[in-house]
């Protein structure tokens, strides 16, 4: 029963703590997969990590002693210190971008029983007053339907505190909690400070916007128009240079040409975007349309080498990258004589040689 005798629910509370660590841990390590599991299954890939901690006891203690105690004590409400520590389980999901913190809540929404929610991105965002690190904080418990799952049953009275930060939310929290002095403070110091935050905040909108902005590129970028126009010339002066400057291959319309050869293939984002710097670094002013053509016009001849390699070659394969460097090495053997190696260019040129029909 709850008493307003602090050292009886210090022991009660240290006995209760000792007796489930074993139990707290496994719960906590539940949590983590359980969320994992509903975060994937809902599509949600910008999740950068999710972790998870049971509270020390004594850190417990200290925490109700400054938060709660003495007003528990003044207003002679009986308490228990355990009801009072609501991240006895704490979990912290890290994600990318600043909109996926309302996806992930979300879908916690429709998984878990909100006991209570603590928005610090509204209270610091509604004030110029507060500086500070931003989150959201989910009071969390199994809710009937994964209660009633034998896995799960046993730890059905536990409830557990979920953190939802970005990655640079979690890194000013880092730092916020190692800057000792910000509210009695000078306002110069206090000022350095605001400014700091503010630059997190910033760091933080432009990762977003950066992301939206590369995928509308993506999204501008068509390989339609590029074969359409195919026979037509490029525009080589006068006021139309700024569309050559266009039409200069990038990332994004590399992308959109090589998937357009290689269907079945995904080609991850950092892979294309240093292989692409290495074609431009071989021809600086090669277009979406030259490479294009460049593909389309020795991709049958360099699939059948393909065949004949592996053929030969049972524990090799040439990937999609392999065999794009094999097209611009035969299509323009003077500007990309070194996108292949010594010894793949010289059994591509002896194929070549026997082959000369094809």
């Amino acid at each position: 029963m709850p008493s307003l005798d602090f050292d009886t629910e210090k022991k009660l509370f240290r006995e209760f703590h000792d007796s489930n660590t074993k139990l707290l841990e496994n719960a906590k390590n539940s949590f983590i997969t359980l969320i994992t599991a509903l975060l994937s299954a809902s599509g949600s890939n910008s999740i950068s990590k999710i972790e998870g901690r049971v509270k020390e006891k004594e850190e417990c203690i200290k925490k109700f002693n400054l938060k709660y105690r003495t007003d528990l004590e003044a207003e002679n409400t009986p308490y228990s210190i355990q009801e009072k520590i609501t991240d006895l389980i704490g979990l912290r999901i890290i994600c990318l971008y600043e909109d996926d913190i309302e996806t992930i809540n979300s879908c916690l929404s429709n998984h878990f029983d909100i006991i209570d929610v603590t928005n610090k991105i509204s209270q610091l965002e509604s004030t110029e007053a507060l500086f500070g690190y931003k989150g959201l904080h989910l009071d969390l418990k199994l809710n009937e339907q994964r209660i009633a799952l034998p896995e799960y049953e046993i730890y059905k009275s536990y409830r557990f505190e979920v953190q939802i930060r970005t990655i640079i939310q979690d890194s000013w929290s880092v730092l916020d909690h190692k800057i000792k002095y910000k509210k009695s403070i000078p306002n110069g110091l206090k000022r350095r400070i605001n400014t700091l935050a503010a630059l997190f905040e910033l760091a933080d909108r432009e990762f977003r916007e950066i992301r939206e902005a590369t995928i509308e590129e993506i999204r501008k970028e068509s390989i339609i128009e590029e074969i359409v126009k195919d026979g037509q010339p490029e525009v080589t002066s006068g006021a139309s240079n700024e569309l050559n400057q266009s039409r200069l291959l990038n990332a994004f319309s590399f992308q959109k040409i090589a998937q357009h050869f290689f269907k079945d293939f995904e080609f991850e984002a950092h892979k294309v975007d240093g292989f692409t710097q290495e074609i431009i670094e071989a021809d600086n002013h090669i277009t979406r349309r030259r490479l294009n053509v460049l593909l389309r016009d020795n991709i049958a001849k360099t699939k059948r080498y393909q065949i004949y390699f592996e053929g030969k070659n049972k524990d090799d394969k040439l990937n999609p990258y392999t065999l794009i460097r094999h097209c611009l090495y035969i299509g323009d053997k003077e500007k990309f004589n070194n996108i292949l190696t010594s010894v793949a260019k010289d059994a591509f040129d002896n194929w070549l040689a026997t082959n000369v029909e094809i």
